[in-house]
């Protein structure tokens, strides 16, 4: 790392830093307000969009604040789903990223598979702004107070395709007492992070402001011995700026914008193994790489653990997304009116070697995008307890996705990707680029309400209507390669990659909706029952359509199948029962649930046998995919100075009606087939998945310093996942157990700490792709190593 830039970071950390530093040299010592002492407060959330205690909401939710956050170093999605078994991410880099919660979302699990007229099943809000491509979430958090995850259907309230679950994130607010948080970070591989935030106010009790950021750097983990450079690196920037605004004490506005950046040497995947598959022997990866031109081609590696690489093209991801928002909330007797307006964008552009290799195959794919969406939601909700509690509402939101997609072929994707016998130089210079052209409007009116019967008896139902329009335009192009008059040979170059151009049009609505039953034994154990229906809209393939075979009566072989262009709506139904509990004066709390969810026409990405690279995936809705499991989460203070938390989750969830899926790379050949995976295991679901985590903090003075020393261990577990929607056994991902810790000395005002992500330095595989061509070479993205680094923070 260049001193220019650790000058830079430490500049801002200290710039930031020194007020508060002072501040704390003066201040009179106070009680520590620790995360033992916030778990016998109650936890405030917005599940229902009203402000409630987490103990009485009658939903099944995993609540992590920003102390958790902080002191498991956890700054982004990924490391989430560490400290909440449900939720399950992959990204083999942020335009492919899927995340799920009970094995329902996203499907996307490789590189290739990203489909823009594809919505994600899980909704991911950051202050009540839904965010509608699953790429954000591959950002790092900024300034969070508090993350909710609920399961289950959530399209009444949340609205947008919350069909799996919600993501419902809050970042502190302005404050109008001044005060600052700033933090630094060193570690392994360079690894150096930096997070300031300052807030205070412009015009005492009505002008509040609050101004926060975050630089992350790493060097890469992965040797790249063909370029020789280090890969996947971190290199992430966030800033978030916001005005708060109290004119009178019924009334508020809060103004936000937000920018950040993320821009990686990155996504490279390594050889991992060889699959068998059923073409010919010469078309196998053995065959190739033997006899590969220019003499046999030998991975640096056949560990994936040496993080060896040999990929010749160049790689880089240049990501960025933010926009503004604008909350208003009204107080008016018994009822609040929420207004919630916002705009973001979201463009990207990244550099991927698709055929993983060190040989020039493919020399160049990607797709420049930008998104931009526009959202306004108007809402009234109930503020105080009493017989009937309600929220209601009205919802509207566009997008616009445009993309360019580019896909370039070397001197050897001839001799890789097709049969013997065609000229050598027949792929050299193929390539496609086009543009496609992805729109949504989207209208909802929502309405829930909560009827206590009687004092330990509450009854809820709601419902929400949604109306949407989608467009989509796919014109891509292809040219270059070998100039051909020949019939066959022309087949061949279409076969790879293939002119289209198409239109679809969606318009749909649909009701979505729940009820529930909850009972309270006391006022410290609840239980509950419910039944939640939730529908997302219908979706437009746009990444090309699979096309027809020769012998189709009424088609030309190679036109494309129309009827592909459009996927029906997903239709999520759940049954959930649930317990809630808070004892010994809430020093322990123990919630379980449990849920059975069927879902019709489950909407997936599936890949096209009939296309040669094999890697070209489109929409298409699933029959009939079913989960059932059972979940729970626990937190317990023992004695003064240990508190514990654990959450574990069994799911099983399987494919109960699939009768013409893709084929697992054993059982593919050179012509099209289609396998049944009717009672196949869902695809990136863990059978069993767990986290728990204890911290001792004990006070120990220090001459003039009062404070405590810190000592935390946070271990998270997960069964085996398959890796690819086929179910082939060469793309599972094995089980692991991973160990994060740190120990450290915590005063009033700031706190040193060193930390350690992946303790005992386990291996295990994050993705897993099968390459272009079917040849049965499996590539994967092996885990980041150990990080051991130092923290010091400050807080006033």
């Amino acid at each position: 790392m260049s001193k220019i830039r650790v000058k830079q970071t430490l500049m801002l950390f200290v710039m930031v830093s020194a007020p508060c530093l002072v501040h704390a040299r003066e201040a009179t010592p106070a009680p520590h307000a620790d995360e033992a002492d916030a778990m016998q407060d109650m936890i405030v959330v917005t599940a229902r969009r009203r402000l409630e205690d987490a103990q009485t909401v009658p939903v099944s939710l995993s609540v992590v604040g920003d102390g958790l956050l902080n002191r498991t170093y956890t700054v982004n999605t990924n490391q989430l789903s560490q400290l909440v078994p449900t939720l399950n991410y992959s990204s083999a880099n942020p335009r492919n990223t899927a995340f799920t919660i009970r094995g329902l979302g996203s499907s996307v699990v490789a590189v290739s598979q990203a489909n823009d007229g594809l919505e994600p099943g899980v909704g991911f809000y950051v202050d009540q702004v839904y965010h509608a491509r699953p790429a954000t979430a591959a950002f790092d958090f900024t300034d969070i107070d508090q993350v909710e995850v609920l399961r289950g259907p959530q399209g009444t309230l949340f609205g947008k395709n919350t069909t799996a679950g919600a993501i419902n994130i809050t970042t502190k607010k302005p404050s109008f007492d001044f005060g600052v948080e700033s933090e630094a970070s060193f570690g392994s591989r360079d690894f150096i992070q930096a997070k300031a935030a300052i807030t205070g106010p412009v015009i005492r009790e009505v002008v509040a402001f609050r101004l926060s950021g975050s630089i992350t750097r790493q060097k890469g983990y992965l040797d790249n011995i063909a370029r020789d450079e280090k890969q996947n690196n971190i290199h992430n920037d966030a800033v978030r700026g916001q005005l708060l605004l109290t004119p009178t004490k019924n009334l508020s506005l809060r103004l936000i914008g937000d920018w950040a950046n993320f821009k990686n040497n990155c996504c490279a995947q390594v050889f991992v193994r060889v699959a068998p598959t059923l073409k010919p022997a010469a078309q196998q990866y053995i065959a190739l790489a033997a006899n590969a031109l220019g003499g046999p081609y030998v991975p640096p590696s056949i560990n994936p653990y040496d993080r060896v690489s040999s990929n010749d093209a160049p790689l880089g991801v240049d990501t960025q997304e933010g926009g503004v928002s604008a909350i208003a909330d009204w107080t008016a007797g018994g009822a609040t009116l929420t207004s919630v307006s916002a705009w973001r964008f979201w463009k990207w552009d990244a550099a991927n070697d698709r055929d993983y290799t060190g040989l020039h195959i493919q020399t160049t794919q990607h797709i420049p995008s930008r998104q931009d969406q526009y959202s306004q939601e108007l809402r009234i909700a109930s503020n105080a307890p009493g017989s009937i509690e309600y929220v209601g509402g009205l919802y509207y939101f566009n997008q616009k996705i445009v993309g360019r997609p580019i896909s370039i072929y070397g001197p050897l994707a001839t001799y890789w990707l097709l049969p013997a016998g065609r000229p050598a130089n027949l792929l050299d210079g193929y390539q496609t680029d086009g543009r496609t052209d992805f729109r949504t409007d989207s209208y909802g009116v929502f309405g829930e309400l909560t009827w206590n019967l009687l004092s330990r008896l509450a009854i809820t139902g709601g419902i929400r209507y949604t109306y949407e329009e989608k467009n989509g335009l796919y014109d891509v192009r292809t040219f270059g390669g070998l100039a051909t008059a020949s019939a066959s040979l022309i087949n061949d170059k279409n076969s790879i990659l293939r002119t289209q151009n198409y239109t679809a049009h969606i318009g749909d609505g649909s009701a979505s909706g729940r009820a529930n039953v909850a009972y309270r034994f006391t006022s410290d154990v609840m239980a509950y029952a419910s039944f939640a229906r939730g529908q997302k809209s219908g979706g437009i393939n746009m990444s090309g359509l699979p096309v027809y075979p020769a012998g189709v009566p009424g088609q030309t072989s190679g036109d494309p199948i129309l009827s592909t262009a459009t996927v029906r709506p997903e239709k999520n139904s759940t049954w959930e029962a649930g317990l809630k509990t808070s004892l010994l004066d809430r020093r322990v709390t123990f919630n379980i649930d449990a849920y059975y969810t069927r879902v019709t026409d489950f909407q997936a990405n599936v890949v096209d046998n009939a296309a040669v690279i094999a890697l070209r995936s489109y929409l298409a809705n699933i029959p009939r995919v079913t989960v059932k499991g059972v979940e729970f989460d626990a937190a317990a203070r023992i004695g003064a100075y240990l508190t514990l938390r654990a959450s574990g989750a069994y799911a099983n969830g399987e494919y109960a009606s699939y009768p013409n899926g893709p084929c697992p790379i054993e059982l593919t050949g050179s012509s099209t087939t289609s396998c049944n995976l009717t009672g196949k295991a869902l695809a990136g679901l863990p059978k069993w998945s767990g986290s728990v985590g204890a911290e001792y903090a004990r006070p120990m003075p220090i001459g003039p310093l009062d404070g405590d020393i810190v000592l935390r261990a946070d271990a998270n577990a997960k069964t085996k996942i398959f890796g690819d929607a086929a179910g082939s056994a060469y793309t599972v991902i094995k089980g692991y157990a991973l160990v994060n810790a740190s120990l450290g000395y915590r005063t009033q005002h700031w706190e040193l700490g060193v930390f350690a992500r992946n303790l005992f330095n386990r291996d295990y595989m994050q993705n897993l792709t099968v390459q272009a061509g079917n040849s049965g070479l499996i590539v994967g993205t092996p885990n980041e190593p150990r990080l051991i680094g130092v923290t010091f923070r400050v807080r006033d």
